[in-house]
Parts: C-alpha cells; sequence; structure tokens
C-alpha cells in the first residue's frame, strides 16, 4: 500500500517506534495520523507535531479499544491503515529461573503485546472487511521469529503476537485485506535505554524509529508480510528452522556469553 491519503491509527504513537511511524507517515502525506497511546501528554505532543489527533487509550483493555474505535468510525470513517504497535517489556527477576516472572507480569505482557492486536482487529477489521480493503501492521519484534534472552514474558508473548498476525493474514486474504508483522531487533526507545551493548537484541546495532519508520515504508509498498528492519533476522530464522537444536545451543552460548 502507498501511506499517502490514507487514513491511519498507531498506537504507542507517544514515542519510540510508534512516534517515528507516526512523523513518517505524515511526511509521507497521509491524509490524517490518529496518535493512539496510554500516555495522554504523549499522544498530544506527537499529534500537535504533525496536525494529527491524539487519543488517549489502554490497549490492553478491551473495552477502552472498543470505545475508541466507535469514536475514530464516527469521526473518521474507516481506517486505510491500522498500526498496532504499543508493547512492553519486562526482564525475568531472576535471570538463572526460566519461571521466575510473577503472574502479574505475565498478565500485563499478556494483555499488551498479544491481545492489545486482538482488541484493536476487534475493533477496526470489520470496517475494512466489509469495504473490502485495508492494511494492518502489527508490531511484533524479532524475538516473535527467535526468542528474547532474559525475558520469558517478552519471548512468549511476542511469539503469540506473530501467530496471531499470521492468523489474521491468512483468514482475511480473501476479505482484501493486507496484514504485515514489523519484527526489530534493538531500537532506541524508552524499551532499550540502560541496556548493555552485550544483549543479544543489540548486537546488530541500535536502530533509530525513523530507521524503523523507513523500512515499514518500503514493506508496506511491496506488500510484504515481514518487515525485517535488521536484515540479519532472515538470517537466523534460517539457521533456526534448518536445526533447531544447533540453533538452541548456540543461543544457550550466547546467554553465557552476554550476561554471565
Amino acid at each position: 500500500m502507498r501511506v499517502r491519503d490514507s487514513l491511519v491509527l498507531v498506537t504507542g504513537g507517544g514515542g519510540g517506534i510508534g512516534r517515528g511511524l507516526c512523523e513518517r507517515f505524515a511526511a509521507e502525506g497521509a491524509r490524517h495520523v490518529i496518535v493512539v497511546d496510554r500516555d495522554a501528554k504523549g499522544a498530544h505532543e506527537v499529534a500537535g507535531l504533525i496536525g494529527g489527533t491524539a487519543i488517549a487509550c489502554d490497549i490492553g483493555r478491551a473495552e477502552d479499544v472498543a470505545a475508541m474505535g466507535v469514536r475514530v468510525a464516527a469521526e473518521f470513517g474507516v481506517l486505510d491503515l491500522l498500526c498496532s504497535n504499543a508493547g512492553i517489556f519486562e526482564r525475568d527477576p531472576n535471570f538463572a529461573d526460566a519461571v521466575s516472572a510473577a503472574d502479574d507480569s505475565w498478565a500485563r505482557c499478556w494483555a499488551v503485546n498479544v491481545m492489545g492486536h486482538v482488541h484493536c482487529a476487534r475493533a477496526f477489521l470489520p470496517g475494512m472487511v466489509a469495504r473490502k480493503r485495508g492494511t494492518i501492521l502489527n508490531t511484533v519484534s524479532a524475538a516473535g521469529l527467535l526468542s528474547q534472552i532474559g525475558s520469558a514474558t517478552y519471548a512468549t508473548t511476542k511469539h503469540a503476537a506473530l501467530g496471531f498476525t499470521e492468523y489474521l493474514a491468512l483468514t482475511h486474504r480473501d476479505d482484501g485485506i493486507k496484514v504485515a508483522a514489523l519484527c526489530p531487533q534493538g531500537v532506541a526507545t524508552a524499551m532499550t535505554q540502560g541496556a548493555s551493548g552485550s544483549e543479544p537484541a543489540l548486537l546488530d546495532g541500535l536502530l533509530t524509529p525513523a530507521e524503523v519508520a523507513e523500512a515499514v515504508i518500503e514493506g508496506l509498498a511491496a506488500e510484504r508480510f515481514l518487515i525485517l528492519p535488521h536484515p540479519q533476522v532472515k538470517d537466523y530464522m534460517g539457521r533456526k528452522a534448518t536445526d533447531y537444536d544447533r540453533w538452541i545451543g548456540g543461543m544457550a552460548k550466547l546467554r553465557r556469553s552476554s550476561f554471565l
């Protein structure tokens, strides 16, 4: 798809990758960009810079997203591009224990990283299907294709997010809906502030949100399902698929060298 003249909504648009996407979509000539974030101040700041509309919403809460969907439909109509981008990251409390994360941490990560995509699709997909046209971009992370050393909750919920995104793509392809999964590694956002340069997700370089947005524009234009700002991820996926046992051994070695 081309972003020019499109009605776009970005969750998590108040900062990080989401802000980069909002700014780039506006620069590409989007008809209007709706900036959604739990942080109302951040959403309003970005919307003010690009001439968009700010909406405060917690995408982990189904009722909040449903209300947002009703408002957007009434004020703007059917979206051309839904960017379900918001996500959270929580580390394992005990790096040596894969099940050390508490239940409330699992619940928070599941609510945002997985159900956030579900809630947004419920709110905006029906209009797209009725019109037989629309694009959904879910920010997943390379962790959904590979893993995330140091966070069981992030690794698991991002795999689930990829699974849901795949299911959207195969179920609604014949409805004229294009679906893409954005899967970067390290990006210079609040999520990576203070992280050690030896952490696996940062070893291939820390991209800026603007660089990720550039990859998104290219990927959407090519209508690719996987958008990989870090091209190395494709090679890692191939190694994983070719020899899973060797890949796990390599990841265990990387874990030891990076954190111990």
